[in-house]
């Protein structure tokens, strides 16, 4: 895992395989030099970009019908920097995803439990089997939009990580669980939700 300002932070302690359940697929793909290049050229002219850097190396990628959902590269983990550094307690995260959040949660002695909510079941199957071995980890298939926690369960920490893509789109949603988790979360941050204020 790698800090914001793109240093090397910890490594990696899970590793979800590649693998393929209907429209999702786990892919691993290489960063030349070139390409990180090219990247962080571009990225040097996009306000607020300047932490979403990306280096040379061999990565894993979640991808939908063939379209990239995320990635594990220094870039996307920077996205989750506030969580990742914060994060302890009881959390709840929003959206599986290649389990990038839960690696770094999971790598604290202060995280107590981890309560992931994922709509899709067939990311489940690819993701989730890497986390099973870590007792504070519960992943359920369900609606963030639609679940309600048990009653009387507080989370220290909230992450809301279910959108593809950063947009002012996002935004109508971010506010939405913002407004529906207030009373069960002492923190509550969405997926780049600066960078989306910033584009609506």
């Amino acid at each position: 895992m790698q800090d914001n300002s793109g240093g090397d932070k910890m490594k990696s302690l899970y590793t979800v395989p590649v693998g393929k359940e209907g429209e999702w697929e786990v892919v691993e793909f290489t960063v030349s030099e070139t390409e990180a290049r090219t990247f962080n050229m571009r990225l040097s002219f996009k306000p607020g970009c300047s932490g979403r850097t990306i280096k040379v190396g061999t990565y894993k990628k979640l991808t939908c019908n063939g379209e990239i959902v995320m990635s594990n590269t220094s870039a996307e983990i920077n996205d989750h920097f506030e969580i990742l550094t914060w994060g302890e307690g009881d959390i709840l995260i929003a959206g599986l995803g290649l389990g990038v959040v839960l690696d770094g949660l999971l790598q604290k002695k202060e995280v107590n439990s981890i309560t992931v909510i994922e709509k899709s079941a067939e990311v489940i199957k690819l993701v989730a089997p890497t986390f099973a071995v870590d007792k504070r980890v519960n992943i359920i298939n369900a609606d963030i939009f639609e679940w309600k926690p048990p009653k009387g369960i507080k989370y220290d920490y909230i992450w809301f990580d279910i959108w593809n893509d950063m947009c002012g789109d996002n935004l109508e949603g971010m506010k939405k669980l913002h407004r529906k988790f207030g009373r069960v979360g002492k923190w509550k941050g969405s997926w780049c939700r600066d960078l989306c204020e910033m584009y609506k």
